[in-house]
């Protein structure tokens, strides 16, 4: 089935800029049939919605908390979706995740149970 693993995360001063890349493998149905969303958790709470992309380019979802700062990108013939972090805030600090549903059975983007595939994240820490 899809496997998911997440790179890029670090340490990174408040205002800096970080680059997240989540590597899919495994697809069982075309490239750009998919959904690939990025979720970040901090401890003792749920997973929060960042960012969502269509492989096939047709739609993606932006969090309020996050736009204007963060930019989600696919690319389906490296089966790669990166998210762009600029201007990060302290509040970002989180353990960031990337899941992945196929596309023709996704109901609200920004929903984590609607996700059968998850990578095992990976640690953003902004320092003011």
């Amino acid at each position: 089935q899809v496997q998911l693993v997440e790179s890029g995360g670090g340490s990174v001063q408040a205002g800096g800029s970080l680059r997240l890349t989540c590597q899919a493998s495994g697809y069982t149905y075309p490239a750009n049939s998919y959904c690939i969303a990025w979720f970040r958790q901090t401890p003792g709470k749920r997973h929060e919605g960042v960012a969502a992309i269509y492989t096939d380019g047709t739609q993606q979802y932006v969090a309020d908390s996050v736009k204007g700062r963060f930019t989600i990108a696919q690319d389906n013939r490296k089966h790669t979706a990166s998210l762009q972090m600029n201007a990060v805030k302290p509040e970002d600090t989180a353990r960031y995740y990337c899941a992945a549903v196929e596309a023709r059975f996704l109901e609200t983007m920004s929903n984590p149970d609607e996700y059968p595939y998850w990578g095992q994240g990976t640690q953003v820490t902004v320092s003011s």
